[in-house]
């Protein structure tokens, strides 16, 4: 641990000029100190665009040469994703960029003047002194292949949780108004979706014999052999329903409305996965 630490604290030199900024969503604020922590440049606005950063550097140049220095080290909070796009401008200049602990920053900041209240100023001052201590840490700024896979599989985690909210409010839907279908279909399978495709209300399947209500879920697309046993069981099982009788009309709409999220957000995985299978 500390033969780490030294290596840090060994790479801010007299010839390194550091750089803290204080990340926000339109606005950061950056301030330059040597490696005592010296201030060169008070805090100063950095707007979150192209203007902004081509100004940031232009401005990290001018004070090397006029400072002497030659080399550069920019450090941040890391605040949520706004900080992304500073990385990978930086990145293409060649200037590391170094994330500080927030808590480390919280801490700090209490030195100066005995108060831990958010300044974008006093936190880029602040940030910038943690740096010349070696206390940062190196984010990874990914690329190509790498950059492709990790958003991609961020993509697939968030699906997937759509994809369970969606199948929590077919439940709820059911639960009013159809509670006894889980006993026959426990779980979202090819007939369980087409039956509620099909024929989702009770009242719609007790009037209907188990050979039509196959024929039905034959036209589903993908529905190739339903069970005949399953689709008798299910008419027994709809005559004893206590599901709600009232507000129908609304309640097909809500559950026609519920299925084809269901079914986009299954192509939409599917669709991923499959390129990330080829991309891996």
């Amino acid at each position: 641990m500390n033969s780490k630490m030294n290596q840090k604290i060994n790479q801010v030199t007299e010839n390194t000029l550091v750089v803290g900024m204080d990340i926000a969503k339109r606005v950061h604020y950056a301030c330059f100190v040597d490696e005592r922590g010296r201030m060169i440049e008070k805090a100063f606005p950095v707007h979150q665009s192209k203007e902004g950063f081509e100004s940031l550097y232009d401005k990290i140049l001018q004070t090397m040469q006029e400072t002497e220095k030659t080399e550069v080290i920019v450090g941040i909070e890391p605040t949520g994703h706004y900080w992304m796009n500073l990385a990978y401008f930086l990145d293409q200049y060649g200037i590391p960029l170094v994330m500080v602990n927030p808590l480390h920053v919280k801490r700090s900041k209490e030195l100066d003047d005995n108060l831990p209240t958010k300044n974008d100023k006093k936190d880029a001052l602040v940030i910038a002194r943690l740096l010349k201590d070696g206390r940062f840490s190196y984010p990874r700024i990914l690329k190509e292949i790498e950059a492709e896979l990790r958003i991609g599989s961020t993509l697939r985690s968030k699906l997937t949780e759509d994809l369970a909210s969606i199948k929590n409010r077919i439940i709820r839907w059911l639960d009013r108004y159809f509670p006894e279908f889980t006993q026959v279909f426990p779980t979202f399978g090819k007939m369980a979706l087409a039956t509620l495709e099909k024929a989702p209300l009770p009242q719609d399947i007790q009037s209907k014999t188990a050979e039509e209500l196959v024929f039905l879920y034959r036209q589903v697309e993908g529905m190739r052999a339903p069970q005949l046993p399953k689709a008798k069981l299910l008419i027994e099982t709809s005559i004893n329903s206590i599901g709600l009788t009232e507000g129908t009309q609304m309640a097909r709409q809500e559950i026609a409305t519920l299925l084809r999220q269901y079914r986009l957000l299954e192509s939409e995985i599917e669709s991923v996965n499959s390129q990330l299978a080829e991309m891996a």
